[in-house]
């Protein structure tokens, strides 16, 4: 499952620098799948899309500190709970009920992102 960041975000930016997948980006920021990751050129994705690591993705929030659930892995792989959530000073980086996974997929979108790591 995915981590969400929640309306109650007072952008504080402490939940940034700590996702080692780069999913994490600031609200009316493009955002590409190659940051971060091992990620590059065209490619497909392990839920099968096809998509250009290189190319800017449009925001997924205009106002708010938002995270790409197709990079997002739970910090699975790397820690033994989300960073995010961890550092969060008001608790808006919840569970995103509309992406669950199970820990096998998260470990092996983690691979498929990081796979000299």
């Amino acid at each position: 499952m995915a981590i969400i960041i929640t309306d109650e975000c007072i952008n504080c930016g402490a939940c940034e620098p700590e996702c080692p997948n780069t999913a994490i980006y600031e609200g009316a920021d493009d955002w590409r799948y190659k940051d971060g990751t091992s990620l590059e050129g065209k490619l497909v994705l392990p839920d099968g899309k096809e998509v250009d690591a290189d190319e800017a993705q449009e925001p997924l929030s205009d106002e708010i500190y938002y995270i790409v659930p197709d990079k997002c892995t739970e910090c699975k792989g790397f820690h033994e709970e989300p960073q995010c959530a961890a550092v969060c000073p008001v608790d808006c980086c919840v569970p995103d009920d509309d992406h669950v996974e199970s820990e096998e997929t998260l470990l092996g979108k983690q691979k498929f992102m990081h796979p000299d790591g």
